[in-house]
């Protein structure tokens, strides 16, 4: 056996070039911990109700800190460990399941290192992402990986769809949900919210503009503001004979099955059996698609409405309401 001068000097040429490029790496991911990571708190209820131990990333120096909806489980009240070992206290200013987003505010009269959120929308499949959080109790984990796919959907809890969310591979375990994930620019791109049991590299992540939105309600307003119609509807598939005669393109709409006595639907002149078709010229597919156009600009306005009944196009328009708060 002898050495390969040309093998050796091949693995010094490759050893060289990868050199730099993974100091470059690290250095990106190390900068992005130092800058995000003391904005990274641990949370934990101080009760056995329904809820649990999870993460959330403070966005303003007064303490008030993004979480999950499902981290907070209807408490009022929790415990905040800081990156530094303080224990502080928080009450929960509002939550948003239909986002799996809550806002946090510490009681103590303190100044915290704060985090940025950036635009997620300007996010680009295979870009590097981090996430930071405190999975099985492991307190300031740091993974890495990329951004699988965007502009996914996930179901919330309260059984809405959540839009415009980010998929990566990331690693995350129980715990990381409400910690960020963050860009390699040191922005809070997405709060962690999922994983998908029993499968490796799927995780998911509310994306920063949606977490923007809500939190900018749940500070005006303890709330995240919907319209409201008052009605039950259901996808329904459009025949190919009715889309022909009507002139119809989509292929499927939501039916009316009840509407709620003294309901703007109800006001408006909605019949159950009604197929509506579209809203406000935003095309309506399914009972999600109703939901998602629902929102608080609608609230007080008209809104238009295109159905089908016994087989003939119309407009109902009506006022919407901002919708009732589950109790």
């Amino acid at each position: 056996m002898f050495d390969d001068p040309l093998c050796d000097q091949s693995s010094d040429i490759t050893e060289r070039a990868d050199g730099p490029l993974l100091d470059a790496y690290s250095r990106a991911v190390i900068d992005v911990v130092d800058h995000i990571g003391p904005a990274v708190v641990g949370l934990h209820l101080r009760t056995g109700r329904h809820g649990g131990s999870g993460s959330g990333v403070i966005v303003s120096p007064d303490g008030l800190i993004l979480t999950n909806s499902h981290v907070v489980g209807g408490n009022n009240r929790l415990a905040v460990t800081t990156a530094d070992g303080r224990n502080l206290n928080a009450r929960v200013v509002g939550d948003d399941p239909d986002t799996d987003l809550a806002l946090v505010r510490v009681e103590e009269d303190v100044v915290l290192p704060a985090a940025r959120l950036g635009d997620s929308k300007s996010l680009r499949r295979g870009q590097l992402v981090i996430a930071i959080g405190n999975p099985l109790g492991f307190e300031s984990t740091v993974t890495t990986g990329v951004v699988s796919a965007l502009g996914r959907t996930l179901r919330a809890r309260s059984g809405r769809l959540i839009d415009d969310i980010i998929q990566t591979d990331a690693a995350l375990n129980p715990g990381n949900s409400g910690g960020p994930l963050v860009s390699s620019r040191g922005e809070v791109v997405g709060i962690n919210t999922a994983i998908i049991l029993g499968t490796q590299g799927i995780c998911f992540a509310v994306a920063s503009n949606t977490a923007n939105f809500v939190l900018g309600e749940l500070v005006r307003h303890g709330r995240v503001r919907r319209s409201f119609i008052g009605i039950a509807a259901a996808q329904t598939p459009l025949p190919r004979r009715l889309r022909a005669a009507t002139g119809i393109e989509q292929a499927s709409a939501v039916t009316v099955s009840s509407i709620e006595a003294g309901s703007p639907a109800d006001r408006g002149g909605l019949q159950a059996g009604d197929i509506i078709l579209a809203i406000d010229g935003a095309t309506v597919t399914a009972a999600d698609d109703l939901v998602r156009n629902l929102t608080a600009d609608k609230i007080g306005r008209s809104v238009t409405l295109a159905i089908l009944r016994s087989g003939e196009r119309r407009t109902v328009s009506l006022i919407a309401e901002e919708r009732p708060r589950k109790s």
